[in-house]
This record gives structure tokens, C-alpha cells and sequence, in this order.
């Protein structure tokens, strides 16, 4: 059958709520032992439980970890493979910032930096030595605020801008050893995020916010964690063999159909 991942171990982080609970769901479902990164050591536990209910068999192991921390990723990563070689990784842990640069402090681009960016650095750098010797595939979470101008995300956009080059020159260098590397750009996604922000800056309204946010998309509506999770699927299966070096926008037409 097509996309099928028997036999292949996976690596997600910020895999306990969200797009990541769904693609590690999605990728287990597809027959991956998933590990779930995450750092809400609880919340990766309930995630991984969950999935095991839905998925009965499979294999979902849960993991406290905080990709900002250099050691904690390298000692992570490796007590894994001593059990395992890890096929993929899902750079997907990343945090959110709502300002323009006047509302940026300094101390926010360092929190940004060290999740967004120096927490794909982190975990790349840990599974690339193990893919060089059988190949592998690298997925990571870019944003359609890498491609195109969105107001009050100038922390954020740059960090995700980073994201999509990293991923450029990942897939470059390692070509040659069977490693691929792609990201993805998703558009506004309905995540518990996406509800707790409009529970904490429109109370009362979110209702309205909700319909108002999900109409920025030209497709009328917010993606679906499942329908990333689709996405991550293919491109992490043999079926997309051919893909490497690209950026996915899933965006509702967010880039190339707004004005």
C-alpha cells in the first residue's frame, strides 16, 4: 500500500499538542514507531497513550525534552538510537510572537531563536551523523510567514524565514548520503493555539475573531492539524523519493490568491 511506513522510526518534536499530535498520530497510523519530543513531558505521555488507543500495535514513546538545550537533544536522540536508527525527523517544536519591531524585545528574538532556530540546528545536527549511513528524511516546519509579508510577526517571520534556507542547504549538502530534506509552510491552522489566543485578546468575540481570521485564507476556512499531518505523510514517504529541496505551502491559497 502507498505511504506506508513499516519498519521506519520517527522523531517529532512539539509532538504532544497540535499539528505535531496529528502528524505523530498520522505517521504512527502509517505504521512508524513515532517518539514524541516534547516539553510537556505529560502532555507527550497522554499524546502518545492516545495514539496507542487509536492505533492499537503500534509503537509511540513519549519523551521530555527541550530542543533549546543542545545536551538534552544530543542525550535524547542518542539513548534512542540505541534502540533504533531514526528514518525521520519532524522538526516541528516552535513558539509564536505577536508584535512589530517596536514590540519585539531583545529578549523575545532570543526566546524565538532559541526554540524556532537553534531547535532545528539542535535536533538536525543530533539524527544527521545516524542518517548518513542508510539515508533518511528531514521535515521541517517553515510558515507562509517565510514567503510573504503578515502584520505583527516580525520576530516570528525571521525565524521561519531561517527555517525554509536551513532547509535549502540541508537538502544541498546531503544529497550524496540519500538524506532528504523539505519543509513545509503552513497558513493559519486550528490549533488549541489558535483558541487560546482569541480566549485571551478577544473575550466574548471569539466567535466573530474566529470566522474573521479563518477568511484571510481565500479558501474561506482554517487548515486542519489532519490535513498538515497529510502533508507530512507523503513527504516523509517513499512515495515522494524524488522530492527534496522544496518548500509545500499549505496555505488555503494564502500566498498566491490574497489580492
Amino acid at each position: 500500500m502507498a505511504f506506508e511506513l513499516n519498519g521506519k522510526t520517527a522523531l517529532v518534536t512539539g509532538g504532544a499538542s497540535g499539528i505535531g499530535r496529528a502528524i505523530s498520530r498520522t505517521l504512527a497510523g502509517a505504521g512508524a514507531a513515532v517518539h514524541i519530543l516534547d516539553l510537556d513531558e505529560k502532555e507527550a505521555a497522554a499524546a502518545a497513550t492516545q495514539i496507542k488507543a487509536a492505533h492499537p500495535g503500534s509503537r509511540v514513546f513519549a519523551h521530555a525534552c527541550n530542543v533549546a538545550d543542545q545536551e538534552q537533544v544530543t542525550a535524547c536522540v542518542a539513548a534512542i538510537r540505541k534502540d533504533s536508527y531514526i528514518d525521520i525527523l519532524v522538526n516541528n517544536a516552535g513558539i509564536a510572537h505577536i508584535g512589530n519591531i517596536e514590540a519585539t524585545t531583545s529578549a523575545d528574538m532570543d526566546r524565538l531563536y532559541q526554540v524556532n532556530i537553534k531547535g532545528v540546528f539542535h535536533c538536525t545536527l543530533a539524527c544527521i551523523p545516524g542518517m548518513k549511513e542508510r539515508g533518511g528524511v528531514i521535515l521541517n516546519m517553515a510558515s507562509v510567514a517565510a514567503s510573504v509579508g503578515i502584520p505583527d510577526r516580525f520576530a516570528y517571520s525571521l525565524t521561519k524565514g531561517a527555517v525554509r534556507t536551513m532547509t535549502y542547504s540541508l537538502a544541498k549538502d546531503y544529497l550524496a548520503f540519500g538524506i532528504r530534506c523539505n519543509c513545509i509552510s503552513p497558513a493559519r491552522i486550528h490549533t488549541p493555539f489558535v483558541d487560546g489566543y482569541l480566549r485571551k485578546n478577544y473575550p466574548g468575540r471569539e466567535k466573530e475573531m474566529f470566522e474573521k481570521l479563518s477568511k484571510t485564507q481565500p479558501i474561506g476556512r482554517m487548515g486542519e492539524p489532519d490535513e498538515v499531518a497529510g502533508l507530512v505523510l507523503y513527504l516523509c514517504s517513499d512515495e515522494a523519493a524524488f522530492v527534496t529541496g522544496s518548500d509545500f505551502p499549505i496555505d488555503g491559497g494564502f500566498i498566491r490568491l490574497n489580492g
